[in-house]
């Protein structure tokens, strides 16, 4: 059993910062691309950053320049920096990650529960 921990929501300022994190735990042998993803209210999930095993990088382009992913894999987790906030930055902020259990077997996409930005102007 694998499960994703976010932390590091909450309420902030435009033009703020916040620092999200992703914590994987369970019967990890490997774990592949990392990634953020956020849905706003009445809109469909979408894509932020992603980060592979090898830290190479991309963003979405509402992100560039503002977000930054890192990971740590001796903690197998994963970060999200997110300076000069905006309103339309509000959005439930999940965490993903591909994972293989054992040597032989099969990668799974994990989702964690979700974590709430509130950016108020």
């Amino acid at each position: 059993q694998v499960q994703l921990v976010e932390s590091g929501g909450g309420l902030v300022q435009v033009g703020g910062s916040l620092r999200l994190s992703c914590a994987a735990s369970g019967t990890i042998f490997s774990i592949d691309r990392m990634g953020w993803y956020r849905q706003a209210p009445g809109k469909q999930r979408e894509f932020v950053a992603t980060i592979t095993g090898g830290a190479s990088r991309n963003y979405a382009d509402s992100v560039k320049g503002r977000f930054t992913i890192s990971r740590d894999n001796a903690k197998n987790t994963v970060y999200l920096q997110m300076n000069s906030l905006k309103p339309e930055d509000t959005a439930v902020y999940y965490c993903n990650a591909g994972i293989r259990s054992s040597l032989r077997g099969s990668r799974y996409d994990y989702w964690g529960q979700g974590t709430q930005v509130t950016v108020s102007s």
